[in-house]
């Protein structure tokens, strides 16, 4: 599965911007910009943590914004701005970031330290 998403104006929910989302099983791609286009990729199984926020205004127009929080170098807090099916986007994220962490074996468990606790 696949989403290919364009960024939208907040009013009435016009794609009249030149940023484009590509989210696939393995990596999302911002490609932003008109007469220089930069285009940045993140691996799937460098998300962490994924967040969904709407605004009143975004709400009335069926929009949202998922905040990926990854261990990417480049983009250490990637946004996906005013987009379409915002929610299933960001549990698609979610799930795939997660099977791609264990594909890769890349797993990442908390210490919390047992090894100091007094008896």
């Amino acid at each position: 599965m696949e989403y290919s998403e364009r960024k939208r104006w907040v009013f009435f929910g016009l794609p009249f911007t030149f940023t484009k989302y590509m989210v696939k099983e393995d990596m999302i791609t911002v490609s932003e910009g008109l007469l220089k286009t930069v285009e940045n990729d993140c691996y799937m199984y460098k998300v962490q943590d994924v967040t969904h926020s709407a605004s009143l205004a975004e709400k009335l127009f069926g929009l949202g914004t998922v905040t990926c929080y990854t261990g990417d170098t480049t983009h250490p807090q990637l946004v996906l701005a005013h987009i379409r099916n915002s929610r299933q986007v960001k549990d698609f994220i979610l799930r795939e970031s997660e099977e791609a962490r264990l594909k890769r074996r890349t797993v990442n468990m908390l210490d919390i330290g047992s090894d100091d606790m007094e008896e």
